[in-house]
Formats: C-alpha cells, structure tokens, sequence
C-alpha cells in the first residue's frame, strides 16, 4: 500500500488536530467531508493510522520512565510478549545494541512504577536485567512529530480550528485529578481517540449526556495526550535512533527549544542516570545518523553524546500492538481498571 499526498495530507490534519471535526478538516483541504471520513477509515481499517490518546507522561503529575532490558536470548520472544502485555508499559522496541529491549514506562507515581512495574521485572523468566532512567522534565513527545506536509497556511488553519488542542493545552499546574468515573472513559479514548460521547456512552452503560459532560471534562483536564500516528514504514522515516547524552546542567531548556527547530526529533526528555537527557528521532537512513550528530553538536553548545541506539523493531508504541511491518495490529492495551498507565 501507497500513501497518496491527499492521504498524507488528511494524516497531517489529524496530527495537528486529532479530534477536528470532517467538516472543519473539509474546509482547510477543500475536500468533501463524507470524502475523508471514508478516506480516514480507510487508512485506520488498513492499520497505516490511527489515533488514541494516552496519560501525557508528565513528571509533574506522574512518573514517566525508561527502561533497558536484556533477556535471555532463546527466551527473547517471551519476554518481549510478556512486558508487551502489561498496560504500565506503553511502549516496546527492540534494540541493535549491548541492551534487548528499550521500554517506555508511565503510572500514576513512583511507588507504582515500583510495585507494579519493577517487581513484575524481577519476576519475569528470562529477563536477565534492566536498567531505568527516570524523567525529570518531558521536553517534547511523539505527538508533537510533523509529516509537514500541509502548506503554513493549512497548518495555521488548522491550529486556529482545532484551539488549546493544537497549542499544548493546560498547563501542568493547571491540571486537575479526576474521579474513577470520568478515568472510566480513557480506555475508549486509547482505542479510538476520536470516540464520541454516544459510542463511549453505549460502552459503559451510561447516558450519552452524562458522558459528554465527563468527555468534556477529560479533555479539558490536560491529563492526555492526543495523537494520530503513522505506520513508521509508510511515513519515509523508517529507522529510529535513540541518543544517551549529557546536557550541561542548567542548558536543558536551551537544548530542548534547539531540538524543537529540528523536525525528526520524536522526543527530548530530561532523566536521571549515567546520562541526563533523551533524545528520539525518526530518520530516512542510517547513514543520517552522523548527520544528525554532526547536528547535534552544532545546535546544543557543551552536549556529550554518549551512546546512540537503533531500533530494529517496535512491537508496541503508545499501547497499540503492531505488526512486523509496522501497521497497527487493531490490539490495544488498557489498564483493567481504567488507567494506569506517551516516543
């Protein structure tokens, strides 16, 4: 399967507005809404987009966490499928590097992280050890990365339609708690994140009006983040890079702002542990590995890079399960209870 440009273009409206309206998508691409929904669910049914929403991973509020795992190598396959199985774990690939696994963590704190996470780890047969880095400051995550294809003017457009959604939305000392009954709505949201309040409503039972209030005030809470994302093989980015690197103390936000000019990035986070910072890209080629490093040294005065790590596959990204080839499997991951548990 082809992505054609009105295909890239409709995902380019929905990463920049997940949950914008046909109609408003229509205006802004000069197509007919009943055109793009079909188009839409053609490329969701196909597994080359989707979109979901997730906890935003802010340390703030919660606790976001990298993990390296190695295993054993003829129990690789059941390690990976087990860790891939627990909801805490929102995220799982497969390293070319001296580690098997590199796992994206996020709960509700660090007590959970440990008890829910870490001692699952350490009971795990075959996986032999883990290494964890903790965020200290969510810089910039995988919903914020850009196909760019859309002119300046459509992604103004498109912002201006969409409102707080497309600008970053509350901030985080802003954000409120919410009760179980409006968490209840999350995996509905993680599963589609364009659900309405009426198929949300027949999911749970509920009267659709009541959960239109509770879905409003979800997305008013800023405790998610909304995402559509693409097959990594059919965006012209195959190859994930993961950067280690140290950040001269009291240059993270500068280096963060100069990562944000740079359009492959996918995430920058600052962490605990031998290094001090994160950074995630998504490139043509391998041989754009030294380029961005080149880069890198030339954007962020004083920057270390310590250990560079390329994927060789991701089983899991932001809960959904994925095929081999990178589509999505249509298997998402949820928390029993309703939350739980962004690149």
């Amino acid at each position: 399967m082809e992505l054609s440009e009105e295909d890239l273009a409709l995902i380019n409206v929905l990463q920049i507005a997940p949950r914008l309206s046909w109609a408003d998508a229509a205006e802004v691409l000069g197509v007919h809404a009943t055109t793009l929904a079909a188009r839409w669910e053609r490329l969701r049914a196909s597994g080359v987009s989707w979109i979901t929403a997730h906890l935003i991973g802010d340390p703030h509020q919660m606790c976001l966490a990298f993990v390296a795992v190695d295993c054993e190598m003829n129990r690789r396959e059941e390690v990976t499928a087990r860790l891939a199985g627990m909801a805490e774990i929102i995220t799982v690939e497969e390293a070319a590097s001296n580690r098997d696994l590199m796992l994206t963590v996020i709960t509700s704190s660090l007590d959970e992280f440990n008890t829910k996470v870490i001692q699952r780890l350490k009971e795990t047969d075959g996986l032999l050890k883990y290494q964890t880095a903790l965020c200290t400051r969510l810089h910039a995550s995988g919903g914020s990365w850009r196909l760019n294809v859309l002119s300046r003017a459509q992604q103004a457009a498109v912002k201006a339609m969409a409102g707080p959604e497309a600008t970053g939305g509350v901030p985080a000392a802003a954000r409120e708690d919410l009760p179980a009954s409006h968490l209840a709505l999350l995996p509905y949201l993680a599963k589609d994140g364009r659900a309405t309040a009426a198929e949300i409503a027949r999911g749970l039972g509920r009267h659709p009006a009541t959960v239109q209030r509770q879905l409003n005030r979800v997305l008013a809470s800023g405790i998610l983040s909304f995402r559509c994302e693409v097959a990594q093989r059919f965006s012209a980015f195959p190859v994930t890079c993961q950067w280690f690197v140290n950040v001269p103390a009291g240059r993270h936000e500068e280096a963060a702002a100069e990562l944000k000019t740079m359009r492959n990035v996918r995430l920058s986070a600052s962490t605990t542990g031998p290094t001090n910072f994160v950074i995630v890209m998504w490139l043509q080629s391998l041989a754009d590995v030294m380029s961005i490093e080149l880069a890198l040294q030339q954007k962020v005065p004083g920057i270390v890079l310590v250990e560079s790590v390329v994927m060789l596959s991701t089983v899991k990204r932001v809960g959904w399960m994925l095929n081999p080839d990178s589509r999505a499997s249509g298997a998402v991951v949820v928390p029993a209870e309703g939350i739980g548990a962004a690149e």
